[in-house]
């Protein structure tokens, strides 16, 4: 697989850049995300890599054949319906895995966001644990991993840091971004 997406990479002009944490749990988030391609883009770059990614699916899209191709490229099944918080639920992922990158886009959509969404930073802040920066960069084609953010308890300054990085990377469609 990872022969094929280095290939795939090339062809297409993109690099991959930057470096894998070496934590064994991270939140990683995704930004900006515009563009249904953002995830093949991403998955990808993880795959040459070699990061062992996992993402959150809605349960209901676990049904056979789909369920089993979600798995096999990260997916974790979750039950948004039932009592308790996404953010509860997550930071109990980290409990459960000795080892978990869990990929997160705070945008929420690909649609255009006024705002981030907390929750990345609360999962981070709860289970104690760092956010890695992945980024798709279109203008430059670079799909990379900056640096790690260690949540401090204060959601605004952490998150000045965060976007401060994500100011000069550019969306598939940037009118889609958060400003």
């Amino acid at each position: 697989m990872k022969t094929l997406f280095q290939l795939i990479f090339k062809l297409l002009g993109w690099k991959v850049v930057g470096e894998v944490p070496k934590e064994n749990k991270v939140v990683m988030i995704a930004a900006p995300h515009t563009s249904n391609w953002d995830f093949f883009y991403a998955r990808a770059a993880f795959f040459i890599m070699g990061l062992k990614l996992k993402y959150t699916v809605k349960k209901e899209l676990f049904f056979f054949p789909l369920g089993q191709i979600l798995k096999a490229l990260g997916g974790i099944p979750i039950d948004r319906k039932t009592k308790g918080g996404m953010v509860d639920k997550m930071t109990q992922l980290y409990k459960d895995y000795d080892q978990l990158v869990l990929l997160i886009t705070p945008e929420g959509t690909r649609s255009y966001s006024p705002k981030w969404k907390k929750g990345f930073y609360h999962i981070a802040n709860n289970a104690q644990i760092p956010i890695s920066l992945g980024y798709l960069d279109y203008g430059k084609k670079h799909a990379g991993i900056g640096p790690l953010v260690y949540p401090t308890g204060d959601y605004e300054a952490d998150l000045k840091v965060i976007q401060d990085f994500y100011r000069g990377i550019e969306a598939k469609y940037p009118e889609k971004g958060v400003k």
